[in-house]
């Protein structure tokens, strides 16, 4: 062969890998281009929420004017004693928590001073004028207990461990050992009340107590309060894998809360969070097993016997919506929805990057079922 044709041959190879080079990347390009444009329609559909006709009928709000910060509205004296403490006049929250004091209402007392605490960490300056008042209230001082617990957290912020910044985590850490100071404080000053000891949950969970030092802790609150819900909540969440537990040490308390627990308490529903708390599937295939069928059953007839006043209540109703919902039975779900709906701030939906997204999803999903089926 010449010389010549060689070159020719060489030439021609030369000229196919390059119209090759050429239309392959405009095909990857087109493809990459395709993507993004797909994926631009998929946000944009996410965006173009409509409320179904069904939802509509049944008197279901849209999306938009869905609360994010609550599991349900707060009690009017609550929302008077915020507004009145912005305003810079602490009594309101004094004789909130006087009362709850008096009547031995530890759970709606933890739920106050969770409230009142969350918003002195914003600002404090109505505690600190309550505080000079009265500087022995042990109302006021588990305010500021909590408080103080509530601004460690802010602190740390909500995103993942390795998303947290040194400088958070050490304001994290010192902030919360300042609380316990706090804790021992206020459990001094109103021996009777668990709600001191509730809060240091969330300062063990934070500094890694270990589980001698959770069980000590566990014991306190279980001798003024034994069925006290957010006591079972916040404790959970030490025994989960997450934190200071594991899938076992976390189901195994649940159990125990369940078992143990009376008719109304509404702890029968600690199992189905501790299997919400371990689920790593995403088409929540577990919940139609029939030990989860049974575990919804039994939360259902615990809600069912609870006072309709329980300030934990609308927590237990969004957990079952999920799971009924979640199992096809979906007018049992409907009823669930009813009842919390135009409120988000809670779990399961408070765990995902859109709450109300997420809850219009399976909401809207079994409205329609619920409606073709009847």
């Amino acid at each position: 062969m010449t010389t010549l044709l060689w070159v020719v041959l060489a030439l021609i190879v030369l000229l196919a890998l390059a119209i090759v080079l050429f239309f392959g990347k405009a095909i990857a390009t087109g493809a990459v281009e395709g993507w993004r444009e797909a994926n631009a329609k998929a946000e944009a559909d996410a965006d173009a929420y409509e409320l179904p006709e069904e939802c509509a009928a049944l008197g279901l709000l849209p999306r938009d004017q869905l609360d994010r910060t609550a599991p349900g509205p707060e009690p009017e004296v609550v929302t008077a004693a915020l507004t009145a403490a912005v305003a810079g006049d602490w009594k309101p929250a004094a004789e909130l928590m006087r009362e709850t004091a008096e009547a031995k209402d530890w759970e709606r007392r933890s739920g106050f001073a969770y409230t009142l605490g969350d918003k002195a960490a914003e600002d404090d300056a109505w505690l600190l004028a309550w505080e000079t008042a009265r500087p022995e209230d042990p109302d006021a001082a588990v305010v500021r207990a909590r408080s103080t617990v509530s601004l460690a957290w802010n602190i740390r912020g909500a995103k993942r461990a390795e998303y947290t910044t040194g400088e958070q985590f050490q304001g994290f850490h010192t902030v919360l050992a300042r609380s316990r100071e706090e804790i021992a404080r206020a459990a001094a000053l109103n021996p009777a009340d668990p709600t001191p000891y509730i809060t240091e949950i969330w300062t063990g969970l934070g500094l890694g107590y270990p589980h001698a030092e959770m069980d000590r802790l566990w014991a306190e609150i279980t001798a003024r309060a034994p069925h006290h819900y957010e006591a079972h909540f916040s404790a959970l969440q030490y025994w989960c894998q997450k934190w200071r537990g594991s899938e076992e040490l976390a189901h195994a308390f649940a159990a125990e809360a369940a078992s143990n627990a009376p008719l109304g308490s509404l702890l029968k529903v600690f199992p189905l969070i501790a299997h919400f708390e371990h689920d790593d599937t995403s088409d929540g295939g577990f919940t139609k097993t029939p030990e989860v069928l049974a575990r919804v059953d039994a939360a259902l007839v615990d809600a069912a016997a609870a006072d309709p006043d329980h300030p934990r209540l609308a927590e237990v109703r969004h957990v079952l919506a999920y799971f009924l919902s979640f199992q096809d039975r979906d007018e049992a779900a409907v009823e669930q929805f009813k009842l919390v709906d135009g409120y988000v701030g809670s779990l399961p939906w408070s765990y995902r990057g859109d709450p109300a997204a997420s809850y219009c999803h399976l909401r809207d999903l079994s409205v329609k079922a619920a409606a073709r089926a009847s």
